[in-house]
């Protein structure tokens, strides 16, 4: 069994440490990464949503990197939505440049009417490459 390991982007452990759960969990080549949203450094929201959305990647671009990883490893990824219909073009526009040709990762999205302040989060499987 392998032994598990958490992952924190450069100076954001407080921010983890503050709320008790980790930016994302190593376990074996896979990494879980928690729920990442479009936050400044101050934990505040990004106000413009499309802003909001690429910030929020950008947070969980952070993370992959911590873990030796980047978009191209990631298998599963879950989006959270405060207003699906309105948002979801803006959503695609920015995942299109993210993940831009086949093969895509899996997704879903969920409708939610909560997301403490955020109106977008993203949370996502990746595999880690091995080392070489």
């Amino acid at each position: 069994m392998s032994q598990l390991q958490a992952v924190f982007p450069a100076g954001r452990h407080d921010l983890y440490e503050k709320h008790g759960y980790s930016a994302a969990v190593r376990s074996g080549d896979l990494l879980f990464v928690a729920g990442q949203v479009g936050s400044r450094p101050d934990g505040s929201p990004e106000t413009d949503f499309a802003a909001q959305v690429a910030l929020a990647f950008s947070n969980l671009e952070s993370v992959l990197t911590a873990a030796g990883a980047t978009f191209s490893d990631i298998i599963d990824v879950t989006t959270f939505h405060t207003d699906p219909e309105k948002q979801f073009e803006t959503v695609l526009a920015v995942k299109s440049t993210i993940f831009p040709k086949a093969p895509y990762p899996a997704w879903s999205a969920i409708g939610v009417n909560w997301l403490a302040g955020f109106d977008f989060e993203i949370k996502v499987v990746a595999r880690i490459p091995a080392a070489g």
